[in-house]
């Protein structure tokens, strides 16, 4: 059977299905980030920050980004979190990041990262953290207090990672 111009044609501007999924998966994630974007404004905004500093739009790209109160009670997480950790946003709301911790967890970096956090100053540490399901995964943390216009400590946020260099 031959060919004709149309089949040629038809079969020349195909996209494979797989094309669209990954299309699909990246405007996915493209709307989870705007979404965590307007959220951590809204909390910004509500406590009168000033992030233009932490370049937050820049490194949510690449990190997660979590948020607590003065009390380290965690008030948000971008979406990230879920692929990091195997946690949901909604199950880590209210909790610490103590929650990531376990036996393994270095009680030196914890100790300086405490001091740190008395000091309301900045820190970087790399922690064995536990995900959900028990296994453990280095977490590279740069966090940082926010205060608001008073000067008043109002959050902290650490912008986090996998480090895979250990």
């Amino acid at each position: 059977m031959k060919n004709t111009k149309a089949d040629e044609a038809l079969h020349r501007n195909t996209v494979p299905i797989l094309a669209w999924d990954f299309h699909y998966e990246y405007l996915h994630e493209l709307k989870a980030i705007f979404t965590d974007l307007k959220k951590v404004k809204k909390i910004s905004n509500r406590f009168s920050w000033d992030d233009n500093q932490l370049e937050i739009e820049k490194r949510i790209l690449d990190e997660v980004v979590l948020v607590t109160d003065a009390n380290l009670k965690i008030v948000f997480a971008s979406n990230g979190i879920k692929k990091m950790t195997g946690y949901t946003e909604s199950e880590i709301i209210g909790k610490t990041p103590k929650m990531f911790q376990g036996p393994k967890t270095s009680e030196i970096a914890l100790k300086e990262i405490r001091a740190a956090i008395q000091l309301q100053v900045p820190f970087e540490k790399t922690l064995e953290n536990y995900k959900k399901d028990g296994k453990t995964y280095k977490c590279k943390i740069n966090s940082v207090p926010i205060f608001n216009v008073k000067g008043e400590l109002s959050h902290f946020i650490a912008f986090e990672s996998v480090d895979k260099s250990a």
